[in-house]
């Protein structure tokens, strides 16, 4: 659903793209509005997603990239073995705790990209099958890397919430907006 991003201090580029991205995870937030846990965990389409998976899922996701372009180690490791987790809240995980770890992360995405002289400057792609070997990619690439990845989950979790009760983005834009004036 798209939301209207407000305008970077011209020239900002860095700028520009951190609000495009925290546009995208506020789509991601407010389909999280007003449920329960209960609601949170529910699968209920065809897929094994949930919401509340969709929120640790992203909020890793971004930790992970970040950690990356800085090249430290993975504060969460995630292969084969437990990819699946990054999609589960694990037992005491709840929604709150999980938007309080993203929004720690996105704190951090933010200072480490604001840290930056530009956009311009490169880091090395983790060894994966699905990157070509030796690849690096841009600060830029990184951001709409992160824009598009949280994008694409607040499409999984628009049809979810939708599924779980009815609202769609709309009504939970005129929700949100209302419980936060």
């Amino acid at each position: 659903m798209p939301t209207l991003v407000n305008q970077e201090a011209h020239g900002d580029e860095a700028g520009a793209l951190l609000g495009f991205l925290e546009a995208q995870r506020g789509a991601v937030r407010r389909t999280l509005h007003g449920i329960t846990e209960e609601q949170a965990a529910r699968k209920p389409s065809a897929s094994e997603l949930s919401l509340g998976g969709l929120l640790k899922h992203v909020a890793e996701a971004e930790q992970a990239w970040v950690e990356d372009a800085k090249g430290v180690p993975h504060s969460i490791e995630r292969g084969p073995h437990n990819w699946h987790l990054s999609f589960e809240l694990d037992e005491g995980q709840t929604v709150g705790s999980t938007l309080k770890f993203w929004d720690g992360v996105a704190a951090e995405t933010e200072k480490f990209i604001r840290s930056l002289p530009d956009l311009n400057g490169t880091f090395p792609l983790p060894k994966a099958p699905w990157f070509p070997e030796g690849s690096v990619r841009s600060m830029r690439f990184l951001l709409l890397t992160l824009i598009q990845e949280i994008a694409r989950h607040a499409g999984h979790a628009d049809i979810i919430r939708e599924t779980l009760d009815g609202k769609t983005a709309f009504v939970l834009i005129e929700e949100t907006a209302a419980a936060s004036s």
